[in-house]
């Protein structure tokens, strides 16, 4: 006797196995880092993530982003102050802590690294926003 599996069968199974993954769900992680992103970020880098010229650099695109990945979740962790340059410009403000959980660190973080023209392909985890320490 041959046995059939119907796709709601399959589809279950791949359920299942996705609960017990190790490795976190990056499209349920960008969605909950847009939400934080509207609440924490939007203000200073503005909805597009262009920031405001001399003020609040740019998440747009960004050359910082891409080349300082561990910078900017410290950044976001634990605030920053001083000179940086994003895309051939200098901004020397402070951002402070925004008080965000590990996760949540994660979660943004990859939102702006898949949004705004930019496009990351290692996700964050929470293990590496916990590893990272205070300078």
């Amino acid at each position: 006797m041959v046995k059939r599996f119907s796709l709601k069968y399959l589809f279950l199974v791949a359920s299942v196995a996705t609960c017990f993954s190790q490795e976190p769900d990056v499209a349920q992680s960008i969605a909950r880092g847009s939400e934080i992103y509207t609440d924490f970020c939007v203000t200073c880098h503005l909805t597009q993530g262009e920031g405001v010229a001399g003020v609040f650099p740019p998440l747009a695109d960004s050359d910082y982003l891409r080349e300082n990945r561990e910078a900017s979740i410290r950044g976001i962790k634990f605030g920053q102050q001083g000179e940086l340059v994003v895309n051939g410009e200098t901004y020397d403000g402070v951002m402070a802590p925004m008080g965000l959980e590990d996760e949540e660190i994660a979660d943004v973080m990859n939102y702006i690294l898949n949004s705004f023209e930019n496009r990351s392909d290692t996700i964050v985890t929470v293990d590496e926003v916990a590893a990272i320490a205070e300078k």
